[in-house]
């Protein structure tokens, strides 16, 4: 699992994230709300721990952008501003959780994993949609206009990470930490032959989206603009 943790105060920020680094969490963490939003924005993580009070852009500020872009990611709100119409803004601007200051870093343990339990919105539930295709998740049925074709659950589990994650880069070590889990050994040819896979189905589709290969950086899934659609 990958956390951004998000605290102007460093000495805090570099305690509690030694601590969830310890829980076997992969957390990255910024001091700013500047920098906040081009993590957000640009990587992809399982929760946000996001403090109120950040200098540049504020912690209510940042979360309704991220929102209003259609950043579903679940964010804890970490704040000393604990009145109850503090909790009401933080909530009402899209927070999952909040967390008063001081607190304990147990605590705040437990409210990630309770924050991971939750279903995620769309996920597993829902037809997944980007440009000209789409995704059954129940199914494994990948779908571009009159056609429609069967992946295997692997497939479908990758196709599914890349649309929730559209137009952004994932890195190998996201693709397979999510699509493979915590399985003890992946080989990291696996990840390059269902890529593979994937882009034939794609192909099949004749869909307009293709997936990018970024050198030394990862994948990203996007439409394919100004070429003709690749023909089966």
């Amino acid at each position: 699992m990958r956390l951004l943790l998000i605290e102007d105060d460093e000495e805090l920020c570099d305690a509690v994230a030694l601590h969830l680094r310890k829980e076997g969490y992969e957390t990255d963490i910024c001091h700013s709300g500047g920098d906040a939003d081009y993590y957000i924005t640009g990587f992809v993580y399982d929760a946000v721990i996001l403090d109120r009070m950040l200098p540049e852009v504020d912690g209510l500020t940042l979360l309704q952008k991220i929102r209003k872009k259609g950043i579903v990611t679940p964010v804890i709100m970490v704040t000393a501003m604990n009145g109850i119409y503090d909790r009401i803004d933080g909530l009402d601007c899209g927070a999952d959780d909040y967390l008063a200051k001081p607190f304990a870093v147990e605590e705040l343990q437990a409210r990630i994993r309770a924050l991971l339990r939750r279903p995620r919105v769309m996920e597993n539930t829902a037809v997944l949609s980007y440009g000209d295709a789409s995704l059954e998740p129940n199914t494994c049925t990948a779908i571009c206009k009159d056609k429609s074709i069967s992946l295997s659950k692997r497939e479908g589990a990758l196709f599914e990470y890349f649309l929730m994650n559209k137009e952004q880069i994932l890195t190998r070590e996201q693709i397979l930490s999510r699509v493979w889990g915590a399985e003890d050994f992946v080989e990291d040819g696996n990840l390059d032959n269902y890529i593979y896979f994937l882009r034939r189905r794609l192909k099949a589709l004749e869909t307009e989206l293709c997936i990018k290969t970024l050198h030394g950086i990862g994948y990203r899934l996007e439409r394919r603009e100004n070429a003709e659609i690749n023909k089966k």
